[in-house]
């Protein structure tokens, strides 16, 4: 369904409901946001059974059942408990087990231990969420606007908070089906799958090539129209070098060459801390990216249509930040800094394969690729740049627990850019920065060359 006829149906359905009375056209509008959003995560558990809610295959994963009550604990511990008179929770325990990292706003149970938890049930954890939704409609459908002027702002930001859970559930599920022999489906045949080994370069994709932009004076970060978390601003001015940027990200058929030059066992291409990841992880080494497996010498890879053979034009993925490096000092090139890739993306439009699309896996470039333009800069797979990630000139953390929102994390990570195939299409911008530590490949990252001036 697209977001256009999702929205429409979404309206339709809220007028329907006999308890949603509006009192006005901007409370309709929120409500039809916040159900839109509510909808889409129940939709996408449809598929998964009770057992498939609790697993938690490793300390980045959380059980899909958490995702499903933490995304409620935000609304009714940021909204309902601070503006709603007489609210009390039903459960005050869900305090303790449903909050992240949010030390402003009380103990949290362990990170590592939310796989343990088989209580509330599934279908507790709905009515939980069944029910702060019912609040949230009541509280809304009676606010002022002097009310909706303080609530609308975290509102807005709880919902762009469940559309990154909504990316975590669906990165998340896929680690855990890929740790069952089964091999279970999330969607069936969602993406392009093939049969024999040997058709795995049936779609061609054209080498790329690079693209010079000439050193200039950039506003960098966001504008202030229209929402944006803290960590994009304030906006400020850059210098910006020259440099040149690939045309596309790399395919796993490049990567491939990258594997079969002995590109994992070449300690010159890799940074010192990556080469000791690279050798000491717990499987006894990485030798190709994340949920690749090499099956009748040919590689085939784990998705969420199930396994299948690696497609050499799809853009590689499920590769950390010491890969993607590794990878670009090996093809003689380097990654891009995240104002480069800010830069070059100004003048492409914010479109690709996002979740809305329900594929769920990246796809090959569509055109022929050898026009003078950028492709798939946004979708398909978030693209590791060289930036660590800290904080802009100027910045200051809100007071508070939502200013633990992002501040607290500028350490030790890595900056990505441009969304990908889990993300969706009304939470990317230009501007948007996501981050992770450089060793983490359970996301849908991936690689795009970048090069100084020849």
């Amino acid at each position: 369904m697209s977001p256009v006829s999702a929205e429409a149906a979404t309206e339709t359905v809220a007028a329907e409901r006999p308890d949603f009375h509006p009192s006005s056209r901007r409370v309709e509008r929120l409500l039809t946001r916040f159900h839109q959003t509510r909808d889409f995560t129940n939709s996408l558990c449809a598929g998964l059974e009770p057992e498939d809610y609790v697993v938690q295959s490793m300390p980045d994963v959380s059980p899909t059942k958490w995702h499903f009550a933490h995304t409620t604990w935000f609304f009714e511990t940021f909204i309902l408990k601070k503006f709603s008179p007489g609210y009390r929770a039903e459960i005050p325990e869900y305090a303790y087990l449903f909050n992240s990292y949010y030390n402003a706003a009380g103990d949290m149970h362990r990170r590592d231990l939310r796989g343990l938890i088989s209580r509330p049930t599934v279908r507790e954890a709905q009515r939980y969420r069944a029910s702060i939704d019912s609040h949230i409609d009541n509280l809304l459908s009676g606010a002022d606007e002097k009310l909706l002027d303080v609530i609308e702002p975290i509102l807005v930001l709880g919902i762009h908070h469940e559309q990154q859970h909504q990316e975590l559930l669906v990165t998340d599920i896929k680690h855990v089906f890929a740790q069952n022999p089964l091999y279970p489906v999330f969607r069936e045949g969602r993406a392009r799958h093939s049969v024999h080994a040997d058709e795995r370069t049936a779609t061609e994709c054209r080498p790329y090539h690079f693209l010079d932009f000439e050193e200039t004076l950039v506003a960098i970060g966001h504008d202030g129209s229209g929402f944006a978390y803290d960590n994009e601003g304030p906006q400020h001015q850059a210098l910006v070098p020259a440099f040149s940027l690939a045309s596309r990200p790399v395919t796993n058929g490049e990567y491939m060459a990258f594997i079969e030059d002995n590109g994992y066992a070449r300690p010159e291409f890799w940074l010192s801390l990556g080469w000791m990841t690279v050798n000491e992880s717990a499987s006894g080494g990485w030798q190709a990216p994340l949920y690749w497996i090499k099956h009748e010498s040919a590689w085939w890879n784990f998705t969420l249509s199930g396994f299948r053979p690696v497609d050499e034009s799809e853009p590689v993925t499920h590769v950390s930040y010491f890969e993607a490096d590794a990878y670009a000092n090996w093809a003689g090139a380097r990654l891009a800094t995240e104002f480069e890739w800010e830069r070059a993306a100004l003048d492409c439009p914010v479109e690709g394969n996002f979740v809305e699309e329900e594929k769920f896996h990246p796809r090959a470039l569509a055109t022929s690729g050898g026009d003078k333009q950028l492709h798939q800069m946004f979708g398909d797979v978030w693209e590791w740049t060289r930036s660590a990630y800290s904080p802009y000139p100027g910045y200051r953390a809100a007071p508070g627990a939502l200013g633990e929102y992002n501040g607290k994390f500028m350490c030790n990570q890595y900056v990505l850019r441009g969304g990908s195939c889990a993300t969706s299409r009304s939470h990317i911008r230009r501007s948007y920065r996501n981050f992770f530590q450089p060793e983490k490949r359970w996301q849908f990252t991936g690689i795009r060359l970048a090069r100084d001036p020849q």
